[in-house]
């Protein structure tokens, strides 16, 4: 990665982005909620299937993100994905994707990478090191959790407000997505 790097222009900034996708639907999680010891809460729970996967990239040091809601979750919708992201990107710089190992994350296929965007695949087995799992945990305690859509579009809507309400917020992406390993030294 040092090599695609130094090998860009001088002194162009760089920018460390974290990406991964969700699936939210119908089939749903509980988020754990305070109780007093024996109680069991009621808390709804829907066996439909219905879902749509939900995109997300962040950029902490700015305190960023840009997202796609998508039907399915493919090489066509994660090119769409790199294309927003490259639109957030800030302008003059390159951006280090740090990304897992799923299938539709390879290049070589029919992946299209924007020339400002350069993806670092995660370890397998290693969640952890992905921030963005943080978010998607977040979310899900405190917008996506206990509810019953009624169709798809419910779905997206949901998605795209609980997006919106991440980042309309910088300090909470700085909080949740910031490491002390993700920094930039060449």
């Amino acid at each position: 990665m040092r090599a695609k790097l130094v090998g860009g222009p001088a002194n162009r900034p760089i920018e460390i982005w974290f990406q991964d996708e969700a699936r939210v639907g119908q089939k749903g999680t509980h988020a754990y909620i305070w109780a007093p010891i024996g109680a069991r809460p009621r808390m709804v729970c829907d066996n439909r299937h219905d879902s749509a996967y939900l995109f997300g990239a962040i950029c902490p040091a700015r305190g960023v993100g840009a997202a796609l809601i998508t039907p399915a979750a493919n090489t066509e919708m994660m090119s769409l994905h790199l294309a927003e992201i490259s639109t957030q990107v800030a302008r003059g710089a390159m951006a280090v994707l740090v990304c897992d190992g799923a299938g539709w994350h390879q290049q070589g296929g029919a992946l299209v990478v924007p020339d400002n965007i350069v993806l670092v695949h995660l370890p397998p087995y290693s969640p952890e090191l992905n921030p963005m799992e943080n978010v998607w945990n977040y979310l899900r305690q405190n917008k996506l959790c206990a509810l019953v859509w009624e169709s798809y579009d419910d779905i997206v809507n949901a998605c795209k407000d609980a997006w919106n309400w991440l980042i309309e917020d910088p300090a909470r992406i700085i909080s949740i997505g910031t490491r002390d390993w993700a920094c930039v030294s060449l």
